[in-house]
């Protein structure tokens, strides 16, 4: 069996101005760092043997304050987990995207990646990564959009409808090739071990 920890990278300043970010490359905030810090702390006394992430930077830094704690020997970058592509969008607002594009600008070709694209991309990752280690604890830093889609894919009848927090972690254990999901979306490291 493998047992994977899914964590949102902490909050950057565009998540606080509800700005698309996909490919971006934006850094934490200070309050992505502290949450870090707090799931670091939660973490600390678990036993977990590997570390992934995207390569992105608000994952990569995430990734790297969790490993101050824990100390695994390495993590390794995978752009398979990097957020879904926003296309033309990224960066932009709501209100900034309806002023560009219009109100139907979903409905447009901007070069957002689709929902399929990111359940079939995120999922055969994480499925490649736990067939890799098996009998492994497994601590992948990702983003929001990306994990949900491939937990759609994972575990069709897990309900995801909730938006994941940052710094979240869900849990989700693969028996064979059979995925289950033991924790969804939890932040209560960041009461439990705030600074």
């Amino acid at each position: 069996m493998a047992k994977i920890g899914l964590i949102r990278h902490g909050s950057t300043s565009w998540n606080k101005e509800k700005r698309s970010q996909g490919h971006s490359n934006n850094p934490l905030d200070e309050d992505g760092i502290r949450q870090a810090r707090a799931l670091a702390r939660r973490l600390s006394g678990q036993q977990w043997d590997k570390f992934f992430s995207s390569d992105l930077l608000r994952a990569r830094q995430t990734a790297e304050i969790l490993n101050e704690q824990l100390g695994i020997a390495s993590i390794e970058l995978d752009e398979r987990l990097r957020e879904m592509s926003r296309g033309l969008t990224e960066g932009t607002t709501e209100e900034e995207r309806v002023q560009r594009w219009g109100a139907d600008w979903r409905q447009q070709k901007l070069g957002i990646e689709t929902v399929e694209e990111g359940m079939v991309r995120g999922s055969e990752c994480i499925d490649e990564i736990a067939d890799q280690w098996e009998g492994a604890n497994i601590l992948i830093v990702s983003h929001g959009a990306i994990l949900r889609n491939s937990l759609r894919k994972l575990i069709p009848a897990q309900n995801v409808e909730t938006l994941l927090n940052n710094t979240s972690i869900t849990i989700i254990n693969k028996k064979g090739s059979i995925w289950t999901c033991e924790l969804y979306n939890c932040t209560a490291h960041l009461s439990a071990y705030a600074e």
